[in-house]
């Protein structure tokens, strides 16, 4: 428990990205920005396809690994050459993007980038720490002044570095990363986390998150704009059900983060579910992005966050701690919601006693230690 009084009692800065809309009036420069961006990352494609294997006299051809640093080297002049008015830094990241991407999928050539059509690649500006900077209530970048709905106070933050993104309906959005300081957990509780379908999560202290379904609830009104070819109004749906999600998600991590000092939930995978047949019940409850949440939070409010295997929490005891022949197995028991345990006769609600589990594997890591940052 020392590790964990440590992780709670260390202050420390950490990074934050603040996310805030532009302004539609802007969206023309945005616009011609993100075709200049496409036009980079085209180059730095046609460079490492063009060269990745060249003819060696008596060997033939051997491959040739172009680094971000050469390509740099090679494309150092594009923005004179094609007048652009993209900063520099975005050029510069725009290639070193590309090597990376290279090298994680472990390809010379990637997918080009469209600035038009059905395959056309969403809006996106990154630049590097100093090109942005927040100015008489807007933002300064290339030479050019964008407002935004300022709903954080930018001015009292150190911008690094950032970009500018579209989503689907082509609205625009001003990404930045800033360093804030941890603040101390105002929560002295402890809770385990069950995520489920019919409950989004069950927690060891009898609260939830109840399914809210924002998919399958819209699932009529898409399908009639799917049908109608209708493509703004899918994107305004689309739009709508992200929204409602992300929304109940926030609510639901921020009083969980402002509640308790320790968070344990299971390790159940998103990405695995999503390809058996419950994967539209999986998407719409948002898991991963619960998650996420929760964590980033807990680390400003320097609470603790972890997840644990959750093997077997549904059927072990959470009082008694034993498996017993009584307790649900496997998927074929799915539809036991209470069970009593043969050996002690505690009385169980499923969800309840897999988060109840939850939090006691969550103790025993902190008996063990946990890493202190």
């Amino acid at each position: 428990m020392l590790a964990y009084h440590i992780y709670m009692t260390k202050k420390t800065n950490i990074l934050k990205t603040l996310k805030v809309r532009v302004r539609d009036k802007h969206a023309a420069i945005l616009n011609r920005m993100a075709f200049e961006v496409n036009q980079v990352w085209n180059a730095a494609n046609e460079e490492t396809a063009l060269w990745c294997y060249i003819p060696v006299p008596g060997v033939g051809y051997v491959r040739n690994t172009i680094s971000g640093f050469d390509l740099q080297k090679q494309l150092k002049g594009i923005r004179s050459e094609r007048d652009f008015i993209l900063h520099s830094t975005t050029v510069q990241e725009v290639i070193a993007d590309h090597a990376k991407s290279r090298r994680k999928h472990k390809r010379d050539k990637l997918r080009w980038r469209s600035s038009g059509g059905a395959r056309r690649a969403l809006g996106w500006v990154p630049f590097k720490s100093g090109a942005a900077k927040y100015v008489n209530g807007q933002v300064r970048f290339a030479g050019h002044y964008f407002n935004v709905w300022d709903s954080y106070g930018l001015s009292d933050y150190e911008f690094r570095a950032g970009s500018f993104s579209q989503d689907t309906r082509g609205r625009w959005y001003f990404n930045i990363v800033v360093q804030i300081e941890t603040q101390d957990s105002k929560g002295k509780g402890e809770i385990g986390i069950d995520l489920g379908l019919k409950t989004t999560a069950v927690c060891s202290d009898g609260s939830g998150l109840q399914a809210t379904r924002f998919y399958r609830k819209m699932e009529g009104k898409l399908g009639l704009a799917q049908r109608a070819n209708k493509s703004k109004r899918v994107k305004a749906i689309h739009a709508k059900i992200k929204n409602r999600r992300l929304d109940s998600l926030h609510k639901f991590s921020t009083k969980l983060v402002n509640n308790n000092q320790l968070i344990v939930v299971g390790n159940v995978s998103s990405s695995a579910l999503a390809k058996t047949k419950h994967a539209k019940s999986v998407l719409d409850a948002g898991w991963y992005m619960l998650k996420t949440q929760i964590d980033y939070k807990s680390k400003a409010m320097r609470s603790v966050f972890m997840e644990v295997n959750e093997a077997y929490t549904t059927q072990a005891c959470s009082n008694c701690r034993c498996i017993s022949s009584s307790s649900p197995k496997g998927r074929a028991d799915l539809g036991i919601r209470e069970w009593i345990c043969a050996k002690c006769g505690t009385t169980h609600q499923r969800d309840l006693n897999a988060a109840k589990n939850i939090l006691a594997l969550g103790h025993e890591r902190l008996a063990v230690g946990i890493p202190v940052v």
